[in-house]
């Protein structure tokens, strides 16, 4: 099982194209494994469409790989959603990490489209299965309950074949998906205590399917600092975060010097994930990139294996 560390493309209000490009050649010219787009497409907080963000980031990188944490299903089409996913891939020479969810019941895009939450689930398993086959059919005819398509295909298909497909979610039914459709899992805003239960589930799950997910294929995430908890980003993260999940700060975040960022990380690989989406938690687009720099100086060398 190899451990690795990715990070979430965090956008402070102030960012500028340049900044971030400052910042994702920085992961790029070090060993962090992945960046990560959140999908925030309803709201005030500042957020990059992540289908666009990584064919953005696609073209000015070589190495480094990137997903999506997690384009809420059904919010999209999926052929255009297989198509842009496919192009991402074909155009990186197979660097995606696609990353699908549901959304909660409180999101507010169902709210800001008019749209109902309700029967998400079975919309987003049928297009799991379309989209899949998609990728990997020269022709495809789908009769289902929400999407009926005929003799449909496109080209290029996705250099990776087959296609990841992580699944986000801790339900019973995110757990079945995963299970009996995904290639990884990867949890929400959870902690540790809140992680290990459903990797237990999965694990069960997925050997009851006959099938199976590599043991490096299970990921989390969690902010960072180096500093004093007593900073203004932790605060306003925090209560942020309050606004999705019940949570104790002090359980989730990480702060202090590199020992306490890494003992975070070791506290989810002992709950079976070795998958890392870290969020720098800053002031300033500077202070993002000396958290970020610090990271791959002082933690990814005590904690990436394989």
């Amino acid at each position: 099982m190899s451990v690795r560390i990715g990070l979430g493309a965090a956008l402070l209000p102030e960012t500028t194209p340049a900044s971030f490009f400052r910042w994702v050649d920085l992961c790029e010219e070090s060993e962090v494994d992945s960046i990560w787009f959140s999908e925030r497409l309803a709201g005030p907080q500042h957020a990059l469409e992540p289908m666009t963000a990584m064919a953005a980031v696609a073209g000015a990188t070589k190495r480094i790989k990137f997903g999506m944490n997690v384009v809420l299903l059904p919010l999209r089409d999926p052929l255009v959603l297989a198509n842009e996913c496919a192009t991402i891939d074909y155009l990186s020479d197979g660097r995606l990490l696609p990353a699908f969810g549901v959304g909660a019941l409180n999101a507010p895009e169902w709210r800001a489209t008019g749209r109902e939450p309700r029967g998400r689930g079975a919309i987003a398993d049928e297009m799991i299965d379309l989209m899949v086959r998609l990728w990997e059919e020269d022709d495809v005819t789908f009769d289902g309950t929400h999407y009926q398509y005929e003799s449909a295909s496109i080209a290029p298909r996705p250099v990776q074949q087959p296609l990841p497909l992580w699944i986000g979610g801790s339900s019973d039914a995110a757990i079945k998906r995963t299970a009996l459709r995904g290639t990884g899992w990867l949890a929400g805003i959870q902690t540790p205590a809140q992680v290990a239960p459903v990797v237990t589930k999965i694990k069960a799950a997925v050997a009851e399917a006959g099938r199976t997910i590599d043991e490096d294929h299970y990921g989390a995430g969690f902010p960072f600092r180096f500093g004093s908890w007593d900073d203004e980003p932790i605060a306003r993260t925090a209560k942020a975060y309050s606004r999705f999940a019940a949570l104790d700060p002090e359980a989730l975040f990480a702060v202090g010097g590199a020992d306490e960022i890494a003992a975070r990380a070791r506290e989810y690989v002992a709950c079976g994930v070795s998958k890392f989406v870290l969020r720098p938690l800053a002031d300033s687009d500077a202070d993002a990139y000396a958290q970020t720099q610090r990271l791959i100086e002082e933690v990814l060398p005590a904690v990436h294996t394989g």
